[in-house]
């Protein structure tokens, strides 16, 4: 039984509990819901979308990891293939607050970082602070995403942000999520940095030019990885190894289990995340070694 869900089956109607555990307490479960397990959940209570994904937004929020403001707050984005994708919003105590990672920020690269190429609707419990507008504006769905939020009517992104500034605006046509590969490689046999590479090669920083990805190794030998998340407004912009500890955190890895981090980014770029990087994992654990590799172009 996963621990993290206990309280909340307790606030479900008993004939909910047994499907509900036999999607979430399931060792697979990694904070995605196939449109399969939707639909069963769907008949179970037999809820409209929206109600659901509303009722599912603890499940959400379960994941969050709020050590600073303890303010847990849930995200769910449903993908263009119909998939829906948690995320939850993560603090570093001891880590400059620009580190912190808001839940929707979390929900879109989870769903990214799974091969999603846009996603359809965002629902969140709270209002998506500014913060979170601008960056869902770097989407390559962006003028038709939706945003939901409880005792609310649903709007589009855009009426929470009006005569917004995006990509566009800077020439840009290419959105975050749109499939990409810049094609850089790595010539040593070095599987964390290849798979920071690969990150690298799927990053989103039009404005920069500075690709970037992390990949993370636990202490049983998986690797997880993030891709850089460049913004038209650049504050909102989210790291790479933000990008990673959301697929860490999301497949349920604390992150006490992290046994080396590797970062690649471009050679002599006008930006650097190795400084943070470094700080950051350092406020996780000081012991944890940041390899890091420069590519050329």
């Amino acid at each position: 039984m996963s621990q993290r869900f206990i309280d909340l089956y307790k606030d479900l109607p008993t004939e909910y509990v047994d499907g509900f555990k036999s999607i979430f307490d399931s060792i697979s479960f990694a904070g995605e819901l196939s449109n399969e397990q939707f639909q069963m959940l769907k008949q179970i209570t037999n809820l409209e979308e929206q109600e659901l994904k509303l009722a599912l937004l603890p499940f959400a929020a379960a994941y969050s990891v709020a050590p600073i403001s303890k303010f847990y707050v849930g995200a769910i984005v449903k993908g263009t293939s119909g998939k829906l994708y948690f995320g939850a919003n993560l603090e570093f105590a001891g880590a400059q607050l620009g580190q912190t990672v808001h839940a929707e920020q979390s929900a879109i690269s989870h769903a990214w970082m799974k091969g999603e190429e846009g996603i359809s609707d965002i629902t969140i419990n709270f209002s998506p602070c500014g913060h979170c507008r601008q960056f869902m504006n770097e989407l390559s769905t962006a003028e038709h995403l939706s945003v939901q939020l409880p005792q609310r009517d649903e709007m589009t992104l855009q009426q929470y942000l009006p005569e917004s500034f995006g990509p566009k605006d800077l020439g840009i046509e290419s959105g975050l999520m749109s499939p990409v590969n810049h094609g850089y490689h790595f010539v040593e046999n070095d599987p964390l940095l290849e798979k920071a590479i690969d990150a690298l090669n799927r990053s989103h920083a039009p404005y920069t030019k500075d690709h970037s990805g992390v990949s993370i190794k636990t202490k049983d030998g998986m690797l997880f990885c993030g891709s850089y998340a460049e913004n038209a407004a650049f504050n909102p912009s989210l790291p790479p190894l933000q990008v990673a500890l959301v697929q860490l955190q999301m497949a349920g890895i604390a992150f006490s289990e992290i046994a080396e981090v590797g970062l690649a980014e471009m050679n002599e770029g006008s930006i650097s995340h190795l400084a943070d990087t470094q700080s950051t994992i350092e406020a996780i654990n000081p012991d944890i070694p940041v390899t890091y590799v420069a590519i050329s172009e």
